[in-house]
């Protein structure tokens, strides 16, 4: 088996060793495993910011995801990485997302808090590492995808359990308040977690993660503005109030960046403005206006990864940046420019009055799934979860369990049985 360029023995390892007469890369056997999840299948219909079944121009999390893959492997070439692994790491970022998008994720972590409680992206280890079936150890355990230990690392944003968690500030992308602490692991896949951070002591992500969480802030930033944009929300040739920036710049320092100032924010904007690409009028949806956002959306998409690309190579790290190596150098000015975009986009569309009682519905939704699922398993829950409900040790194994299937639903399959067995258990 060759290497990647860069990469030792130790980050290609399986947690189960593997044979294969593949002539394929470690990574690109990685990417291929999680191409072929069903976990990726469903993320066409989970909630990215809208529900995906409002529109049918609208992201859900797999066209997002596929548009921070798209961004991550370009930029990871660009700056030496294994453009592979860092695919891999984009495609799976998103894996562990329950249906409704971070409002599901607030319902679960309550319904869990028992048991250390839920996060999408320790949501993400467990499924690449226990329930996304496709190795099996000796014992007939489930060992997940197997993927190599870089991969799984690469996939990780947040290096820690619980107990390290920082307090969350700010908000999420759809608007609702960081109530959830970030983390990646629970405590039953601490034995994984440890294996996968072989030779490290510290929370320090791998390069790898940082540009899949680089991909990831650039992709949703434009293209929520983009979306805003399509769906009559934003008009981007209509800023030239300052009283009104000034207000949208408030929400995009309290949302996503309470070290910036008002003014700091305005000399961004300004910047991004200057573009050839930014509109001088309205979008109408013909054609031309058409091609002109797209022509925006992808000049911001370059201009954020060149910035990067240039600091990169400022500091003389272009050619070797993988996974300890260093760290990927993103410029205040573009933390900024992107600031700009996610504000917009949170001011002009996610602060709608009429989303309010939409998400309380869905967390209660989900609250009273679990409810259902916890008074009525092992029967009703799907034949692989029913296995692992009937393995479980305890009371507290077995809600993980629970909290598993709930979070593997899609949007329209949760409602569907809430409808069943709610409803069935209300009559």
């Amino acid at each position: 088996m060759d290497l990647p360029m860069w990469y030792a023995d130790t980050d290609v390892e399986r947690y189960l060793p593997e044979t294969t007469e593949s002539r394929r890369s470690p990574f690109e056997r990685d990417r291929a495993r999680i191409v072929h999840s069903a976990a990726l299948r469903r993320l066409a219909a989970k909630t990215q910011v809208v529900g995906p079944s409002t529109d049918d121009f609208i992201r859900n999390r797999l066209t997002h995801t596929l548009e921070v893959a798209q961004v991550g492997r370009d930029l990871a070439h660009a700056l030496g990485c294994d453009s592979d692994l860092v695919e891999a790491a984009c495609l799976a970022h998103d894996l562990g997302h329950p249906p409704f998008g971070h409002n599901g994720e607030r319902a679960l972590d309550s319904a869990a808090e028992g048991i250390g409680g839920f996060e999408g992206n320790a949501q993400t280890l467990r499924l690449l590492t226990r329930l996304e079936a496709k190795t099996t150890d000796s014992d007939g355990k489930s060992r997940g995808l197997n993927l190599t230990r870089a991969a799984l690392d690469a996939a990780t944003k947040y290096p820690w359990a619980v107990g390290e968690a920082p307090t969350p500030r700010g908000r999420h992308a759809d608007g609702l308040p960081r109530a959830v602490r970030k983390f990646g692991v629970y405590a039953d896949d601490a034995e994984v977690f440890a294996w996968m951070r072989h030779g490290r002591d510290d929370v320090r992500t791998c390069v790898e993660a940082q540009v899949m969480d680089f991909a990831d802030d650039v992709a949703y930033s434009v293209h929520d503005v983009e979306d805003g944009v399509v769906a009559g929300r934003i008009d981007l040739s209509a800023l030239g109030d300052r009283v009104r920036r000034d207000d949208i710049w408030a929400t995009a320092c309290d949302w996503y960046a309470p070290d910036l100032s008002a003014d700091m924010v305005e000399a961004a904007f300004q910047r991004l403005r200057r573009q050839s690409a930014w509109p001088q009028t309205a979008y109408d949806g013909n054609r031309r206006t058409l091609a002109g956002l797209k022509n925006l959306t992808s000049g911001l998409i370059n201009r954020f990864c060149q910035e990067v690309q240039a600091a990169a190579q400022q500091a003389g790290l272009v050619g070797r940046l993988t996974r300890y190596a260093g760290n990927v150098p993103i410029p205040a000015q573009t933390r900024a420019e992107i600031t700009v975009l996610k504000g917009i986009a949170a001011h002009l569309v996610m602060k709608a009055d009429d989303r309010v009682t939409a998400l309380a519905v869905q967390r209660e939704l989900l609250a009273e799934l679990v409810d259902a699922y916890w008074r009525r398993a092992p029967e009703v829950l799907e034949p692989a979860f029913r296995h692992d409900f009937q393995a479980a040790g305890d009371n507290g194994q077995r809600l993980r369990v629970v909290i598993d299937q709930v979070a593997s639903l899609t949007d329209p399959s949760a409602v569907a049985l809430h409808r069943l067995l709610v409803g069935d258990h209300a009559s």
